[in-house]
């Protein structure tokens, strides 16, 4: 058959009133990939049954044409979840910078599933332009779109300094504290280190206290060192690890002892980045503690161990044949 005269014959069945000929009729014209059917395909996305709406998505998306955006993005307001989060996989694919007015202009609409959807896309576009229409978003009443708006805020490039942002960190919403620790990590501001000390120490949510000492490994400052061999005795043991982390990027010779009772963790995670972090400080008191720890069950953990007494020996000769 003609490529023609089969796309015509299942255009004409798109506009059957049975709406499984309708869905028969999409299948095949998403199995054609004709760019002639863009338009229909774009129409059908009115159509009054929810399993077309959502099946002309995910045919546009294979399309992959440009002029189904602005119609997708209007699929982000959907009153149905399956054809919001389809179409949200498609723009993600499918928009670039060329679509960041279309974006922000649906950013205006009063539909918080609309907000959200474009706030998540904004990430993909990483243009500080956006920034002005995001921060509104960090006074929503919405939980959701102010967690949506701190974490978009660490996709914009050049945007070093935000205040709204460490307020958040008092957010009463967990979530919104744990996406504002994250983004803390990118942000120059002089009250960044000082919030996220005091989060990692404080804060009731384990994952916002893990999440600040995350951000805190990318700042690398001394004076979170305190905080962080405090965190060493924190009850979970994802903060202790990433805290861990954060010291090896700040070594001091304080954290020594803290360091060499980490080498106990009962978490082998916990002990590996304890042994690293004591190959990093290179201080030769901590060589007994790690050769006990060359019989560590976790054989990670007697790698690292083994790296670090070479680390330790190759910075102090005297103590090659402790």
């Amino acid at each position: 058959m003609p490529a023609d005269t089969e796309l015509n014959e299942w255009l004409e069945m798109l506009r059957s009133p049975d709406v499984s000929d309708r869905l028969v009729a999409i299948k095949m014209l998403q199995h054609l990939g004709d760019e002639d059917a863009l338009e229909p395909l774009i129409a059908a996305l009115q159509d009054e049954s929810s399993a077309v709406q959502k099946l002309a998505v995910t045919a546009l998306w294979e399309l992959a044409n440009p002029k189904a955006v602005p119609a997708l993005v209007e699929c982000l307001a959907s009153t149905d979840e399956e054809i919001r989060e389809e179409a949200l996989s498609a723009l993600g694919e499918l928009v670039t910078p060329d679509h960041l007015l279309l974006l922000l202009d649906a950013l205006h609409r009063d539909d918080a599933n609309m907000q959200l959807n474009v706030l998540i896309l904004l990430r993909k576009i990483h243009d500080a332009q956006s920034l002005p229409y995001v921060l509104p978003f960090f006074e929503s009443e919405n939980a959701q779109l102010r967690e949506a708006a701190v974490t978009t805020l660490r996709y914009l490039n050049q945007v070093e300094r935000c205040q709204e942002a460490i307020a958040l960190m008092s957010d009463p919403d967990e979530n919104v504290r744990r996406s504002a620790a994250l983004t803390l990590g990118h942000l120059a501001d002089a009250e960044v280190v000082p919030s996220l000390c005091q989060a990692l120490t404080t804060d009731a949510d384990w994952q916002v206290r893990r999440n600040a000492a995350k951000s805190l490994a990318l700042h690398a400052d001394s004076a979170a060192v305190p905080s962080l061999e405090t965190a060493l005795a924190d009850e979970h043991w994802q903060v202790r690890k990433f805290a861990l982390q954060a010291l090896q990027k700040t070594p001091a010779d304080q954290t020594l002892p803290a360091l060499v009772k980490a080498l106990a963790d009962e978490y082998s995670d916990v002990r590996r980045d304890a042994a690293i972090a004591l190959g990093i400080l290179k201080n030769p008191m901590a060589l007994n503690a790690l050769q006990q720890s060359l019989d560590d069950p976790d054989k990670d953990v007697c790698i690292y161990a083994q790296r670090a007494i070479q680390n330790i020996q190759e910075f102090t000769p005297e103590t090659s044949h402790a």
